[in-house]
């Protein structure tokens, strides 16, 4: 009787921690008049890395496993940015036997003004199950972690009031 107890209690946990994700990484879009006439800052391709760690890591955190790309390295690289490739990241997905397909993008309209997304879509369908965006002022390690964090926090893993 506890041993059908605590499989009960802990059933959705060790579903969970069953599902694949195929996360692909986060594109960025830079439109800025400052990159234009000062070129790529470093510290731009820094943090979008450290975002990447962020969403990485919170989604181990959550239970779910994040599978090895290197299997369909030269499909990714045929596309330059896989959120918007018309599905092309839920049929990669779908190869490496994924159960979703986890995407973004950070857009860079000015040193004040980025826009960042995630979408989490069901590999078999390119249904999106979650998603969010968020607008940040400021372009600085703060302002992006916050606001990957924000979206991680309110519209991926959200806790049930009670």
């Amino acid at each position: 009787m506890r041993l059908f107890l605590l499989l009960f209690l802990f059933a959705p946990a060790i579903c969970k921690a069953q599902e694949k994700v195929a996360f692909f990484g986060l594109t960025l879009l830079d439109t800025s008049l400052q990159t234009t006439e000062l070129g790529q800052d470093p510290a731009e391709l820094e943090r979008l890395a450290a975002v990447e760690k962020i969403i990485a890591d919170r989604f181990e955190q959550e239970g779910y496993v994040l599978l090895e790309l290197d299997p369909v390295r030269k499909d990714i690289d045929r596309y330059v940015n896989l959120a918007k490739c018309y599905g092309c990241d839920t049929r990669i997905a779908t190869k490496l036997g994924a159960d979703f397909a986890l995407v973004g993008e950070v857009q860079k309209t000015s040193n004040l003004i980025l826009s960042m997304n995630l979408q989490l879509r069901a590999a078999d369908t390119g249904e999106l199950v979650k998603g969010g965006v968020v607008e940040i002022r400021g372009n600085n390690d703060e302002s992006w972690y916050r606001g990957m964090r924000y979206i991680l926090k309110n519209r991926f893993f959200v806790r049930e009031k009670k």
